[in-house]
């Protein structure tokens, strides 16, 4: 059986700590396998690891990429952090066309970057979360501290690699 490779952004300490614990609290439980990300690629083939690990490196030989949360989305079924960031974007598109032949239709699409901290639940309850969090928010940098890839076999992610900025 082969098992996808996810590509993710790692969060600074105190921006995950925050995001994770807003997951844990509004994720249902049994459907909360994994911990608070963000996601670049969903899936790509275990053969490419090893390059995927060498550009990785190579991304995290220079500083960290600039990141702002600015908006609360509704995901219709879910809630999420807009993460807005040129050069994370810039980052992830050179891994895009390096990896051209080997993506879904799905990690074709440049992404709408974002930190999900809930999901699988009633519209009803998103809506209601979003309304919630948007109460108190206010756009604010987010720490990028890395860059990792992670196995995934059917239930918590299990990491392959990660790779902290450096510059």
């Amino acid at each position: 059986m082969t098992v996808p490779v996810i590509v993710t952004a790692l969060m600074g300490a105190g921006d995950f700590a925050w995001a994770d614990g807003l997951r844990r609290a509004h994720f249902p439980p049994d459907r909360n396998v994994i911990p608070a990300h963000l996601t670049l690629f969903h899936h790509l083939p275990p053969s490419a690891l090893e390059e995927v690990s060498g550009r990785l490196k190579r991304l995290c030989a220079g500083p960290p990429p600039p990141a702002r949360l600015t908006a609360v989305m509704l995901l219709g079924r879910g809630v999420a952090f807009r993460v807005d960031s040129p050069a994370l974007l810039a980052m992830r598109d050179d891994l895009a066309d390096a990896f051209a032949g080997l993506l879904t239709p799905q990690d074709q699409a440049r992404p709408r970057l974002h930190i999900t901290v809930q999901n699988k639940v009633t519209p009803e309850q998103a809506k209601a979360l979003a309304q919630a969090l948007r109460r108190d928010f206010r756009p604010h940098p987010l720490a990028i501290a890395g860059l990792a890839a992670w196995h995934y076999r059917g239930g918590p992610w299990e990491l392959a690699m990660k790779a902290m900025f450096r510059g």
